[in-house]
């Protein structure tokens, strides 16, 4: 039997924790043959490298979640792994900032949150977060996270593929998983049989899930998020700018991300998108999901579920840049705001939404047993947890086929 189509272990996703998982398998198990299965020609081509390229420290999340352990942990070993590559990473900073006295409270429970997670925070005064950046502009404190960095997601996606296939992971391009057939995944390119599957599909693991018999009650909705770039010759901020969230919901708000270059961007938006892969006009359109998923926004629309009506409306307006630039422009001072026109790649968020509860998942969500393992919500910041969720996942996998 060829190792390629009966691996030991099959990971079917090439996005940033796919391949981490895959990396990671091989080291643990040196003498397991390990094939990862991409259905687009190379690595990271969606979420992965459309990534703003944050490593978030941790401290937005309860300390009882994994992505508030993962964040941290990820945070820590990805900047490790800069260093000893020799890859690119800004280690700037991030300020959380406060428009006004209601986001105090809001302030104080980040503080509390990244205490109990055990991540550097520091409380600064206006005239401090000033002196951080002359650019940030707050209401009486700000909150200061010295490790909070920045890096290339492409240059660092890429890295990890070579590792695995140094590693002598097997990757098999432009087949795409298509469901269970028995004990079998078909795919597009025929049968595999592994002895292990764990799906890492992304935009697509509920479906793949469900033909396995698992996460039935979820579906992904997609999210699609864009950032507005700013004139590189104009004055910027030198640090991460962020407002206060709204902690109910699992995106960050309109922030400033400075890159690995100091280059800066407005955003991301968060709009409702039709299908998975709704990046541009009509490209990628597949009518039968389209209609899927225009149904439960539809549902979610009419009944307002977690305040959809609210954040559809939104985020729909920030198509408009002057929308996105007015919002950036309470976070900072001295920038001229005319400087950001250019729009980016556009990237789509993954976001698992519960049926029966009609509610948005806001930690990792896995389910499996003895012969397959589906990773139903890789929620951001997946990217920052890619590391040490790996070993998570393969901690799991263990668990379930002792």
């Amino acid at each position: 039997m060829s190792t390629t189509t009966n691996p030991d272990i099959l990971v079917v996703g090439g996005g940033i924790v796919g391949l981490a998982v895959a990396r990671a398998a091989r080291v643990r198990w040196p003498d397991a043959s390990v094939v990862l299965l991409e259905k687009e020609p190379e690595v990271g081509l969606h979420g992965s490298g459309r990534n703003s390229g944050v490593l978030h420290a941790g401290f937005y999340y309860t300390a009882d979640s994994l992505k508030a352990r993962f964040s941290r942990d990820g945070t820590r070993q990805w900047t490790e792994l800069c260093k000893e590559r020799g890859l690119a990473i800004n280690r700037c900073g991030k300020l959380v900032v406060a428009k006004g006295p209601e986001e105090l409270d809001g302030l104080d429970e980040l503080k509390r949150r990244g205490d109990r997670n055990g991540v550097q925070l520091e409380v600064v005064s206006k005239d401090e977060a000033r002196e951080i950046d002359p650019a940030a502009k707050t209401f009486e404190r700000a909150l200061f996270s010295p490790t909070t960095a920045s890096v290339d997601p492409p240059q660092v996606t890429r890295t990890l593929a070579a590792d695995a296939l140094e590693l002598g992971v097997e990757m098999v391009f432009n087949v795409r998983a298509r469901g269970r057939k028995g004990a079998s995944l078909s795919t597009t390119a025929g049968d595999f049989q592994p002895g292990y599957l764990i799906n890492s599909a992304g935009l697509y693991a509920d479906k793949l899930a469900q033909s396995f018999g698992f996460g039935r009650d979820f579906d992904i909705l997609p999210f699609k998020g864009i950032y507005l770039y700013g004139d590189p010759k104009e004055k910027r901020p030198r640090v991460h700018i962020y407002p206060v969230p709204k902690l109910s919901r699992p995106w960050l708000g309109v922030h400033y991300t400075i890159g690995v270059e100091g280059q800066v961007k407005i955003g991301p938006t968060a709009i409702p998108a039709f299908w998975r892969e709704n990046y541009r006009g009509l490209e990628n359109l597949d009518l039968r999901e389209a209609f899927s998923i225009l149904a439960i926004e539809a549902g979610l629309f009419l009944r307002n579920d977690f305040e959809f009506r609210e954040i559809a409306f939104e985020e729909l307006q920030k198509y408009r840049r002057s929308v996105l630039v007015e919002q950036g422009a309470l976070l900072v001072d001295g920038t001229p705001m005319e400087s950001f026109r250019t729009w980016g790649k556009p990237g789509i968020r993954a976001q698992l939404f519960h049926k029966k509860e009609r509610k948005m998942l806001m930690d990792f969500v896995l389910e499996g047993d003895d012969r397959s393992l589906h990773i139903l919500n890789a929620v951001s910041p997946a990217f920052t947890c890619a590391l040490p969720f790996a070993e998570f996942v393969l901690d799991e996998m263990e668990v379930r086929t002792r």
